[in-house]
């Protein structure tokens, strides 16, 4: 058995065997066991001057009672007659976990043997970027300057707590149309403003244009024309012929699945960002934010966000091809699923608005049944006639609206079936397919009267607004 002598006069504590002869015991020495010796250490550490170190002040005196005097506990509480023996524990641990010295060691954990060379990865030169990188590269460096960014002077971005700036949802982009000024964007971009009725010539937008040295150059953008129906508005700035740099117009007529396209816009306000996709799908009605429903739209996987409203999509030739305009979503944010107007009804509409600040259609200028009415009185496929102003051209081509007979019954006016060939399963299919048509086009429908099955030649008016 192995006994430890631990004496006040001593620096060390003595080891005893029991099989041993004992050396002399030291005065004022007291024995402690294991259990004696942890907790003393415990007291030691506790009572010790975390400065001076001086051992000398320790407190060393056995835990249970005994022939050599008072007991560990009673000792300490004399040192500390108001410490209970969980405060003493609780003291030690304290000191254990916060001393500094508990992070010394931390300090000295780098090999001074290891120089910075040494462990520095070998830094290889870029390369040359492949011929599809390169391609997109310079379709966004060549068009990135026909891209502007508008903010609608209503909706003014601000400063919130954090310091980041809040971009509105009334701010988009735009796209450079030709060396007079013009800029193209979304109806919905500036729907704030237009919801005051400017007149033409009024400032609507604040524009920013990319100059050749990187720096954005603002303008005051005047109200051209703006048609709500196809989501389009047509500014116009005062900026020289050195700023301009208009947006080559491609064809969408030929797009076809699958072909790659980009997107370039502000969204969330981060200004000229580049995205890439497909197109991926054609054909697709777009509802649009001003609640209208714009046919013939281009749906695209390129990422469109709050802020790339009016913006450019383009081909891989660097064609435009459509404006972005609108995204299918829960969440507000892209989701893989975006839409555009096509080129082909932006061509149609922006030399109106330029010319006159609005767009003149044609159509039949007759009242049709809403889709509920003509379910209700059981026509499910085609448009029926409600109205039919007379000396229109509808007619006097002999077209026939419903009516009331003698017993009061309701009597079924005509029902298009079909324009030029072009079958008409509702009102919505009718307006769109009369909208690619112009101001004295003569178009042939084909209309169900009763049981009997006619054609009507007639030719289209102005639309009324």
């Amino acid at each position: 058995m192995e006994v430890i002598i631990v004496s006040s006069n001593a620096k060390t504590p003595i080891h005893l065997h029991t099989n041993q002869p004992q050396p002399p015991i030291l005065n004022n020495s007291v024995f402690l066991g294991r259990r004696e010796l942890c907790f003393d250490s415990i007291s030691t550490v506790c009572s010790a001057d975390p400065i001076t170190s001086n051992p000398s002040t320790s407190v060393s005196a056995p835990r249970g009672g005994g022939d050599n005097g008072n007991s560990l506990i009673e000792q300490l509480r004399r040192s500390f007659p108001f410490a209970t023996r969980r405060m003493l524990l609780t003291s030690f641990f304290m000191y254990s976990c916060y001393h500094p010295s508990r992070y010394l060691s931390a300090l000295a954990l780098g090999d001074p043997s290891v120089t910075v060379e040494q462990v520095t990865p070998t830094i290889f030169p870029s390369a040359a970027l492949f011929p599809l990188e390169e391609r997109v590269v310079e379709l966004f460096e060549k068009n990135t300057y026909c891209v502007v960014n508008i903010f609608d002077v209503t909706l003014r971005p601000t400063l919130n707590v954090t310091g980041m700036v809040e971009i509105p949802e009334g701010n988009g982009s735009g796209v450079i149309w030709d060396k007079e000024g013009h800029i193209v964007t979304n109806y919905h971009v500036i729907g704030n403003s237009l919801s005051r009725n400017p007149s033409r010539g009024q400032v609507v937008a604040r524009v920013n244009i990319l100059a050749a040295d990187g720096v954005q150059k603002n303008f005051e953008g005047i109200l051209i024309g703006a048609d709500r129906a196809k989501d389009l508005a047509v500014l116009k700035v005062g900026a020289s012929e050195d700023l301009l740099r208009p947006i080559r117009v491609g064809e969408s007529s030929s797009l076809r699945v699958g072909q790659q396209c980009l997107a370039i816009g502000n969204p969330f306000g981060f200004d000229h960002t580049l995205t890439v996709g497909v197109i991926s799908g054609l054909n697709r009605d777009i509802y649009s934010q001003t609640g209208v429903t714009i046919g013939g739209g281009i749906q695209t996987d390129a990422a469109i966000n709050p802020g790339n409203s009016g913006g450019p999509l383009l081909d891989s030739k660097g064609n435009l091809i459509g404006i972005n305009t609108a995204i299918f979503t829960q969440t507000g944010t892209s989701a893989g699923v975006g839409f555009a107007i096509p080129s082909s009804t932006v061509l149609r509409v922006v030399p109106q608005l330029i010319q006159s600040g609005k767009v003149l259609r044609a159509g039949l200028n007759i009242e049709i049944a809403p889709d509920l009415i003509a379910n209700q009185l059981n026509v499910r496929n085609g448009a029926l006639v409600l109205l039919v102003p007379g000396n229109s051209p509808a007619a006097k081509a002999g077209l026939l609206p419903t009516t009331r007979g003698f017993a009061g019954n309701i009597v079924l006016g005509d029902i298009i079936e079909a324009v030029d060939d072009k079958p008409v399963k509702s009102k919505a299919d009718l307006y769109k397919i009369l909208d690619n048509y112009n101001i004295g086009d003569e178009v042939r429908l084909k209309i169900r009267r009763g049981n009997d099955n006619l054609e009507l030649i007639i030719a289209l008016e102005e639309k009324d607004s």
